[in-house]
């Protein structure tokens, strides 16, 4: 199950949505900081640019390393590893830059607005929901 997480730079906003089955071929193949359609996950008429992956197992991608596979790089920052200090580096295990079967999450910054507005994409979470959905402890 794949899913796709989009953001509005503007507002700082975040939602995510699953991507259909039959929709995720259209993925496959794409490297980071490409653009795709947003009519893949429901989104007409928007664009949305590829910020980064993860696959299944939670492994980061980075966009040095070419193609889909995992491989154990020397990294001092970016995704994939905490800070370090000045001049340290790690070897840590990271995916490729190309989406496969294997991703489990993509995530994009949308490039192009479509015809929906951001509320109806970003829904406000009410705070009196969210108390009504909280058990109470007695």
């Amino acid at each position: 199950m794949m899913k796709i997480v989009f953001s509005d730079k503007k507002s700082g906003r975040t939602a995510q949505m699953e991507v259909p089955k039959e929709s995720e071929s259209a993925l496959l193949g794409k490297k980071i900081g490409e653009t795709i359609e947003g009519t893949i996950v429901g989104l007409d008429g928007f664009k949305l640019q590829i910020t980064g992956l993860s696959d299944n197992m939670g492994s980061p991608s980075r966009k040095e390393i070419d193609g889909s596979r995992k491989a154990r790089a020397l990294i001092g920052g970016g995704p994939g590893i905490t800070k370090t200090g000045g001049g340290i580096r790690r070897r840590r295990l990271v995916r490729g830059n190309t989406i496969s079967a294997d991703t489990g999450q993509v995530n994009t910054a949308i490039a192009e607005y479509g015809s929906k507005s951001l509320d109806e994409l970003f829904p406000k979470k009410e705070k009196a929901e969210a108390k009504e959905q909280a058990p109470e402890a007695k």
